[in-house]
C-alpha cells in the first residue's frame, strides 16, 4: 500500500511535469537542460519531464511603471523635481528573458535618466507649457533604446513637476510683479480713454460754440442788412413823397416853412445847451440863408417836374 502510494504520487509528478497550461495573459520561456528552447503561447502543452522546464514567465498585458521622483535642471539653470508613469509591454518573451536582467528597472532608469536630458533642453516656462512634446520626445528615446528588451513602450506621462521652494517665491513674486504690471496698463489705458473723451467733448464744445457764434453773426448781418434796406426804402419813400408834396401848388413854402422852423430850433437848442453866448455874427444874414433855402427848394422842384415830364 505504501509503494502504491509512491508510485501514484509520482506519475501525478511525472503528469504535472508533462503538462503545461499557459494562461491567456502570459507567455513562457522553455529551456531544455539549461538552453532557450521555446517560448509558448497561452493554452495547453507538452513538456519532457526532467528536460524541459519554464524558465521565465512574463505578462503579455500593458503595465505601468511608477518612475520616482529625481532632481532635474532645466536650460535657465532651475532646479525641478520630476516623476512620471511609464506604460510599457512586452513584445518578446526571448528578449525580455535574455536581452536584460530586469527590463522593469531598466525602463524606469531609462526613463529617468532620459527625462532628465530632455528637460535640460527645455526653459522652465518651457516645461510646463510643452508637457506634450516632452512626453512624445520621452517615449520616443526610451522605446529606441528598449528596442533589443524586447518590450515596446507606449507612452509616458509626467505627473508633477516641482520648482524648489525658492524658484516657487520667485515665481509668486514674477506673478505679481505681472499682476501690477497688467493692472498699471489697465489704470493707464482707461486714463488716455478718458483723456481722449475729455478732449474729444471740449473740442465738439469750441466746435459747437463757433457754430453758435458764427451763425450769432450771420443772423446780426441778416438783420442789419434788412434794417439798412428798410431805412433806405424808408427814406426812398419819404424822398418820393416830399418830392410829390413840392411839385404841388404852396408845396414850396410848406418846404421854406418847414427849414426855417428846424434852423430857428437847432439854433435854439445850440444856445440853450452852450455854456457861453452864441449869437451869430451877422444877423442881418439870416433872411439871405432864408432866400438861398427858398431857391434851392425851387430849384429841387423845377428838376422833380423835370424828371416827371421826361418820363412821361
Amino acid at each position: 500500500m505504501f509503494m502504491f502510494t509512491i508510485i501514484f504520487l509520482f506519475i501525478i509528478f511525472i503528469l504535472y511535469k508533462l503538462m503545461l497550461i499557459v494562461p491567456m495573459r502570459e507567455v513562457h520561456v522553455i529551456e531544455r537542460l539549461g538552453k532557450f528552447r521555446t517560448v509558448l503561447q497561452p493554452g495547453f502543452h507538452f513538456l519532457v519531464p526532467f528536460v524541459d522546464r519554464v524558465a521565465y514567465r512574463h505578462d503579455t498585458r500593458e503595465e505601468v511603471l511608477d518612475v520616482p521622483p529625481q532632481s532635474c535642471i532645466s536650460k535657465d539653470n532651475t532646479q525641478l523635481e520630476v516623476d512620471g508613469l511609464v506604460y510599457l509591454k512586452v513584445m518578446d518573451g526571448k528578449l525580455a528573458s535574455y536581452g536584460i536582467e530586469n527590463y522593469r528597472k531598466a525602463a524606469v532608469n531609462l526613463a529617468q535618466t532620459t527625462m532628465r536630458s530632455e528637460i535640460g533642453k527645455l526653459t522652465l516656462s518651457q516645461t510646463f507649457s510643452e508637457r506634450d512634446s516632452l512626453n512624445e520626445s520621452i517615449v520616443r528615446e526610451i522605446d529606441k533604446a528598449s528596442d533589443p528588451w524586447g518590450i515596446k513602450v507606449l507612452r509616458y506621462e509626467i505627473k508633477n513637476i516641482t520648482p524648489s521652494h525658492h524658484v516657487i517665491h520667485t515665481l509668486e513674486k514674477q506673478m505679481e510683479a505681472e499682476r501690477r504690471k497688467r493692472a498699471e496698463i489697465t489704470l493707464a489705458n482707461a486714463e488716455k480713454a478718458a483723456m481722449i473723451n475729455m478732449s474729444q467733448g471740449e473740442r465738439q464744445e469750441a466746435i459747437n460754440l463757433s457754430e453758435g457764434q458764427k451763425q450769432k453773426r450771420i443772423n446780426e448781418a441778416i438783420g442789419t442788412g434788412q434794417e439798412i434796406s428798410i431805412i433806405a426804402n424808408a427814406k426812398a419813400e419819404g424822398m418820393a413823397m416830399i418830392c410829390k408834396a413840392l411839385t404841388v401848388n404852396g408845396g414850396n413854402d410848406a418846404m421854406n416853412m418847414l427849414l426855417k422852423e428846424q434852423f430857428i430850433g437847432q439854433v435854439g437848442k445850440i444856445l440853450a445847451e452852450s455854456e457861453v453866448s452864441v449869437v451869430p455874427a451877422e444877423m442881418a444874414k439870416l433872411e439871405g440863408f432864408f432866400e438861398g433855402m427858398e431857391q434851392v427848394t425851387h430849384a429841387v422842384s423845377g428838376a422833380q417836374s423835370t424828371h416827371a415830364k421826361g418820363a412821361r
